[in-house]
């Protein structure tokens, strides 16, 4: 049931307890990331940060494409500045999404392509029905992907990257699942579904603990080996030390269910 809903004529932000539902509602356009849109993104994020009542955060669209990426039309005939703020903007939304506490899903039906791949790319899970595509296209119109690049290579390494971003062909989705863009795909009727019982599942854990472990795998992730078991050790034992990670063992040891104070 819908607690809350707000945003613009492009976004959609709505609790849906206990998941926060972002939708991109520009479908006649193939929703684009204009500065405006990716602003209320971002708002919707952050919103959802201070909701206790959000346990994942769900990132959809309307239509016939996920994203197709940048609004080109803010990109012609502007000042250096703009420019930059565009790209800024959009940098801001990226980090936003491994910044909040709560795992972010992307539902990816039709197309993701430039700064739409990169929002798949940086949320933390990924699911597409089988017809998605994904490409990073930029070079055709000679302004490369160098920002969707960011989360891509990290996704699906460097030759895969490489080839995306010097070719702009797309990838269909079981290409983009065995390469680590997606998390998972499914048949095109399911995919919606399949996020809300994944995105249920995950909200059944303790919400302290959820959070915890996200924040740690981004800290760990660009750590070498011997700084991430550093880092790790005391993440883990600071973790045991939470109300939560107390009452799970315990309740373990018991056989008995869990009850989550989120604390």
């Amino acid at each position: 049931m819908t607690e809350t809903a707000t945003g613009t004529q492009s976004v959609t932000v709505e609790v849906q307890a206990p998941l926060g539902v972002i939708t991109l509602s520009n479908p006649r356009r193939r929703n684009p990331l204009s500065t405006t849109t990716m602003q209320a993104i971002t708002a919707g994020l952050r919103g959802f940060d201070a909701d206790p009542a959000v346990r994942v955060v769900v990132i959809r669209a309307l239509g016939p494409a996920f994203s197709a990426g940048h609004d080109l039309g803010e990109l012609v005939d502007r000042t250096l500045d703009d420019e930059r703020a565009v790209f800024e903007t959009c940098t801001e939304l990226m980090r936003t999404v491994h910044e909040i506490r709560q795992p972010v899903i992307a539902e990816v039906a039709g197309m993701a392509f430039a700064a739409g791949c990169q929002l798949v790319a940086t949320c933390d899970l990924a699911v597409a029905g089988r017809s998605a595509t994904f490409s990073t296209p930029g070079v055709r119109i000679g302004l490369f992907c160098s920002t969707p690049m960011v989360a891509l290579s990290r996704a699906v390494g460097r030759k895969r990257a490489m080839h995306m971003l010097l070719t702009g062909d797309p990838i269909d989705a079981e290409t983009a699942f065995d390469w680590g863009l997606l998390s998972g795909v499914v048949d095109d009727d399911e995919f919606e579904s399949t996020v809300r019982e994944l995105a249920r599942k995950i909200a059944g854990s303790s919400a302290r603990t959820v959070s915890i472990g996200k924040q740690a795998f981004y800290t760990q992730i660009e750590l070498d080996e011997a700084s991430a078991y550093a880092e790790m050790s005391e993440t883990m034992a600071a973790n045991a030390m939470t109300c939560d990670a107390q009452e799970g063992i315990s309740a373990f040891l018991a056989k008995r269910e869990p009850v989550w104070t989120d604390s």
